[in-house]
């Protein structure tokens, strides 16, 4: 009897371990709560102006969560439903052959940065870098590329940051989830900073102005 409670306990410490695996993500050595995963949804669906429950039907047709604002971006551009999009992709399509189905060249996804990263990213922002615009047509953009420029262009714009501040939090491999929090935290943290230089500039002000009036007021000797 005494092995048969072993093993019950070890079925429920196996069964807590799958639970607590479920609800987390573990990328790079950074666990993604479900709750970044709910704030990456979020922003899509504040930015593109859809329900979360929308976006969240994007990821459970099998399109991973760096992919969905691709699905997005690319319905956008060319005035689509994302279900369309999504069915061409499906259908075994990159990126690139989707963007070509729906009449959009390489040129939109063309991220500005002021410095040519290294790695994915300089190789493909390279692409535009060593051509002039009007050989741009000529392009051909891997996966990846397409996905890493959507994802850059998509948390500079949300959040305000350069694309190459959004690179770097990019790097060793974190998945845009994690970006999209630690770009959000980033801005968060920021926007409180700036209050409180606000405010400590109020204070600066509001003492001056007093020293003025006690100065202005003080003894005159006739």
């Amino acid at each position: 009897m005494k092995w048969i409670r072993n093993l019950s306990s070890a079925a429920v410490l196996s069964t807590l371990a799958s639970v607590a695996v479920a609800g987390t993500q573990v990328n790079a050595g950074i666990s993604v709560s479900d709750d970044g995963v709910k704030g990456f949804y979020l922003a899509i669906g504040q930015a593109y102006n859809v329900p979360e429950r929308e976006v969240i039907a994007v990821h459970e047709r099998r399109i991973p969560d760096d992919e969905i604002p691709v699905v997005y971006f690319i319905a956008r551009q060319a005035r689509v439903q994302p279900n369309v999009v999504i069915e061409f992709r499906l259908g075994g399509h990159s990126w690139f052959e989707v963007s070509r189905h729906f009449g959009l060249g390489p040129d939109v996804y063309y991220v500005e940065c002021r410095e040519v990263p290294k790695g994915p990213y300089g190789r493909a922002i390279g692409y535009y870098r060593n051509r002039p615009r009007s050989e741009w047509k000529q392009i051909r953009l891997a996966d990846d590329d397409i996905v890493n420029l959507v994802n850059v262009r998509f948390a500079a714009d949300r959040y305000h940051y350069r694309p190459e501040e959004v690179i770097r939090l990019r790097e060793n491999n974190h998945s845009y989830v994690v970006v999209n929090r630690e770009a959000q935290r980033g801005r968060h943290h920021d926007s409180e900073r700036n209050v409180e230089r606000k405010a400590e500039k109020k204070k600066v002000v509001i003492v001056e102005g007093s020293s003025k009036d006690k100065r202005g007021h003080g003894h005159r000797d006739d």
